[in-house]
């Protein structure tokens, strides 16, 4: 017997992947706030009903609060701007969340080359 397979994952994940892309295009292009600067947006996290999905981003240069709350501020027009180039019923609300996975990547990196240092100094 075929077993009926759910396409609602794969479908929220496609929906998720195709905002990240668009988010990335419109941020760059079209966003003239000065609080955001180089911005990447490192993942799309859409809710099962498509009414809201988390945005995380990282940043290249700037203070990540105000990136976050220029980002947060233009939700509105960034959701206007998804909403012409997305062909889905409900266009989610954006809510974005800085991602620190890269920082905390970098200190880790720094433990241990000093770590290493350390016990090479010993020896």
């Amino acid at each position: 017997m075929v077993r009926k397979k759910s396409k609602t994952p794969n479908r929220a994940f496609k929906v998720a992947d195709q905002i990240q892309r668009d988010l990335t295009e419109l941020i760059a292009r079209e966003l003239k706030d000065p609080r955001v600067g180089m911005v990447t947006i490192q993942g799309v996290e859409v809710t099962p009903d498509y009414a809201h999905a988390k945005v995380f981003f990282s940043l290249l240069t700037g203070d990540s609060k105000l990136c976050t709350e220029g980002l947060n501020q233009a939700a509105g027009f960034l959701r206007a701007g998804l909403f012409k180039r997305l062909h889905i019923h409900t266009v989610p609300t954006l809510h974005f969340v800085y991602d620190q996975t890269t920082e905390r990547a970098a200190d880790m990196n720094a433990l241990i080359a000093r770590a290493v240092a350390s016990r090479a100094k010993e020896d």
